[in-house]
């Protein structure tokens, strides 16, 4: 999943109480309390409004006609802005005048300050483009999906963005220049995926004598749509057109050609260890992924125990189907049968989009009998874009606009059907759709009495964990049908416990490209073009796959503490909703509020 929002990432222990739920706050906490959601939610529109791509996916239309600025320049200035934001809130506030969710909210912000400086010397190492996604990417996906155009002012706005993409890619191929100039430079897997994807955007009219290219038919369908003359409309589509052929096609170009100046200087595929101060960074990012302070050895482990663990499960499944050879031998026949293949074909893409469907909406049918509260917001399931498949996830949910207006998306790629394994299809809709990351973000959105960074921002572990303990929920749920839809969903999950021994391992172990697929093959069914496409992303996302399973091993443990001490008195939907009730948390906080839950009931 890939969350477009920044996140909100913390590590250190929180130490809060939070008292049971029906205790209210006195007089004085409650205004307090108030203050306090105004001057949060103040500082979140004043950090936002540096953001304007920020701003459009919540479905805003400040700064409707300019981009991000992707310059170092623009990170200080951010960075200035919450320290400054930090100094006053510790001026105007004190926790103990606070009500508990508000005592929450001050610790929530003051600790993500602080994380973001601890994290703020390393900022230089993150690569901007990568098989993991570029703004080459990331500017067609904003504009298509998130820029509406219900005015002639609105498609004025797409057009002045279309220009402005110019000085973007000049600023991301400074950075890129920057960084290879101080010794950090991309591994090589990464650059002919991401100059393939820059150049599909370029392919069609206006650039040249075929259709219209993926950005122009966009505008020309929202122009179309528009109440006003056709000459407003033609001088719109041409506007568009020069635009896009002239600052849009420039900036382009110069994001290219900085991809083939640096791909010569790539010396091979390496963790981070391999760069400046890379050892600190990876600690730095597995704090930030997993709010925990597990090192890298620990989590290394604790993926290898749970590598063994998910494997007796899916021993016991094989036997359950009569399949008489090796697990090895069952993860090939997986991989392999054409009974459990989708047709490589566009019929094929719309049968898995159709089952997908079928997944999600027979979640949402068992859903009252497991939450107390459902999301508002629609969800809907899409195929990645053709001109994104190379640096697109295999699968990953964008959240629905601040008022709910654009629905949550559940996003699979399905670029090549002879790897998309339909054992899988029921596990991955869970995770990503319902009850999955749609019931957390989509719900965390529409909360009420907590601020927009809470409402907005989020933790790998949580966030993620969630998803994960949602494949194994969906199986109580009655959302898998036959044995090979637990399979499916046990590939998954040993998929995630994969992720904890393979970061680590390329981070810290020194671990080489071959060596992590090579594990990764012998321990899953998982096809090879996304074993290859998992790998490469651990390789540019270091820390970040640690947190799936950290997560939900800490949601899982809580729920089975939450059954034991509660026994006849647990009920699953009071527990979801007080895992989901506050939003996002880190994984200390979350444990603080499931012991308060308890203690309420018992």
């Amino acid at each position: 999943m890939r969350f477009a929002i920044a996140l909100t990432l913390m590590s250190a222990p929180l130490l809060v109480s939070l008292p049971a739920p029906a205790m209210a706050a006195a007089a004085p906490e409650a205004a307090q309390d108030q203050a306090l959601l105004l001057f949060l939610d103040q500082a979140f529109d004043e950090r936002i409004s540096l953001q304007p791509e920020s701003l459009t996916q919540l479905g805003l239309k400040t700064g409707y006609d300019r981009l991000d600025d992707y310059t170092d320049a623009a990170a200080v200035r951010e960075q200035e802005l919450l320290e400054r934001q930090l100094r006053e809130m510790h001026a105007r506030f004190r926790p103990g005048q606070l009500g508990p969710s508000a005592r929450v909210s001050y610790r929530l912000f003051e600790y993500d300050v602080e994380r973001r400086r601890e994290s703020f010397r390393f900022r230089k190492l993150r690569f901007p483009v990568t098989t993991n996604g570029s703004p080459a990417g990331d500017i067609p996906v904003l504009l298509i999906n998130n820029h509406k155009v219900d005015s002639v002012a609105d498609a004025e706005a797409y057009i002045a963005r279309l220009r402005d993409t110019d000085r973007v890619m000049r600023e991301v191929a400074a950075t890129m220049r920057e960084q290879a100039a101080a010794g950090a430079v991309p591994n090589k897997v990464n650059f002919a995926p991401a100059r393939a994807d820059a150049k599909k955007i370029l392919v069609g009219a206006p650039f040249d004598s075929g259709p219209d290219s993926t950005l122009l038919a966009d505008f020309r369908k929202k122009v179309g749509a528009l109440d006003a003359a056709d000459a407003v409309k033609a001088k719109l589509v041409a506007d568009a057109s020069a635009a896009l052929t002239g600052p849009f096609r420039h900036g382009y170009d110069a994001l290219i050609a900085a991809i083939d100046e640096i791909e010569p200087l790539s010396k091979g595929n390496f963790g981070v260890w391999s760069l400046p101060d890379g050892d600190a960074y990876y600690a730095d990012r597995l704090k930030n992924s997993t709010t925990t302070d597990l090192t890298a050895d620990q989590i290394h482990d604790l993926g290898l125990k749970q590598v063994a663990a998910i494997r007796e499960e899916m021993e016991a499944i094989k036997r359950e189907v009569g399949f008489t050879g090796t697990l090895e031998q069952f993860f090939d026949h997986i991989r392999t049968d054409p009974k459990l293949k989708y047709p490589n074909t566009e019929a094929g893409r719309e049968a898995y989009l159709a089952d997908a469907r079928a997944v999600i909406a027979s979640a949402m049918a068992a859903a009252p009998r497991y939450f107390s509260v459902l999301p508002k917001a629609a969800l809907e399931v899409r195929a990645v874009e053709k001109w994104r498949e190379a640096t697109a996830s295999t699968a990953f949910y964008n959240p629905p606009s601040a008022d709910g207006a654009r629905p949550g998306i559940y996003y699979v790629n399905l670029v090549d059907m002879n790897q998309t394994q339909k054992v899988q299809v029921a596990g991955i809709a869970a995770h990503e759709g319902a009850p999955g990351h749609h019931f957390q973000i989509a719900r965390q959105q529409e909360l009420a009495g907590i601020p927009k960074f809470r409402k907005f921002g989020g933790y790998g572990a949580y966030i993620e964990g969630w998803g994960l303990y949602s494949e194994r929920l969906a199986n109580e749920m009655g959302v898998y049908k036959d044995p090979y839809d637990r399979f499916g969903m046990l590939s998954l999950q040993v998929w995630r416990a994969i992720r904890l021994v393979l970061d680590t391992g390329i981070h810290s172990k020194r671990w080489t490209r071959d060596q992590a697929i090579a594990y990764f093959r012998a321990n899953s069914s998982v096809a090879d073009t996304d074993i290859a496409r998992e790998v490469d992303r651990y390789f540019n996302w270091p820390g970040q796959a640690t947190s799936y399973m950290v997560g939900q091993l800490k949601i899982a443990e809580l729920r089975a503490r939450a059954e034991r001490e509660l026994g006849s008195r647990f009920d699953i939907r009071d527990f979801h909703e007080a895992v989901l009730g506050e939003g996002a948390l880190p994984l200390s906080v979350l444990e603080e509020q499931v012991n308060a839950y308890i203690a309420a009931k018992r």
